[in-house]
């Protein structure tokens, strides 16, 4: 697509200084972005890309991608869909209406750990089960920035190895759920993990869909911070490790789209 950047695949979706760079010339194309580094890991630099000004009266979505090293889809698939929605497209962003949206974005979480294609970070820890703590100062630095926010939708972007086509957690106090239908809309760019159990999870079509509490897990995962403080709908994507890179960045960008126009429409249906 013009205007898209050429990036190879496997090895540029691994270089971090690309991707800050790509990040960097997408919110200079858009006035109402802005990109902060909040803390540093590993002896990376850790980027935030939000909104300027945050207007209660817009949907708030949160994003992140990458806290595993081992998932690069996600991270690529959610620079390629802001590329296209919000940063080198304008036009189509003003049409769409995401420009005067709240955005709140982690590009990538662990980008030690991306760099190495390693699950944890340079510590050794398995970042995604760190949000109920205060032991990791990365966590504590982005959970000061998302204090006090609250989102219309968060969607955490991963990867499975012994998954054998997508799935999707939706963990949401909000209704109707989605997670059917989103699953049915992205399922023709890849078909959903045909299992009835996923990860000792009862599962149908590729979805999973939790009621969590506080102490069902020792480490909570960033997705039940989410659900827990900030956000009405949760969903975390899985697309399966084993799956053709240049697809699996095609569904995590189709998912991002799909869920995106989901908060559009209910925006505009009368309550």
């Amino acid at each position: 697509m013009a205007g898209i950047p050429a990036v190879s695949f496997p090895d540029q979706v691994r270089d971090y200084r690309l991707l800050m760079e790509r990040w960097l010339d997408l919110v200079k194309a858009n006035s109402s972005l802005q990109l902060s580094i909040y803390c540093e890991a590993g002896g990376y630099p850790l980027m935030v890309v939000e909104s300027k000004d945050w207007d209660p009266l817009q949907p708030s979505i949160y994003l992140s991608a990458g806290i595993h090293g081992d998932e690069p889809a996600p991270v690529e698939g959610l620079i390629r869909w802001a590329e296209a929605s919000l940063g080198n497209f304008p036009r189509r962003s003003i049409a769409q209406g995401w420009k005067e949206w709240n955005w709140q974005i982690f590009p990538c979480l662990n980008p030690w750990g991306l760099e190495r294609n390693i699950r944890l970070d340079s510590e050794g820890l398995d970042l995604n089960r760190f949000y109920n703590s205060r032991r990791v100062p990365q966590i504590n630095s982005q959970l000061s920035l998302m204090k006090g926010r609250e989102y219309d939708m968060a969607i955490t972007l991963h990867e499975d190895y012994d998954a054998r086509g997508f799935y999707l957690y939706e963990v949401s106090s909000a209704r109707p759920h989605w997670g059917e239908s989103l699953c049915r809309e992205i399922s023709p760019v890849l078909p959903p993990d045909p299992r009835r159990k996923i990860d000792g999870h009862a599962a149908k079509n590729g979805l999973i869909r939790r009621k969590v509490n506080q102490t069902m897990m020792k480490g909570h995962p960033e997705a039940f911070l989410l659900h827990f403080l900030h956000a009405d709908r949760t969903f975390t994507l899985e697309t399966p490790s084993e799956e053709a890179l240049p697809r699996r960045v095609r569904l995590q960008r189709k998912f991002l789209e799909v869920a995106l126009k989901k908060v559009k429409l209910s925006m505009a249906s009368p309550k």
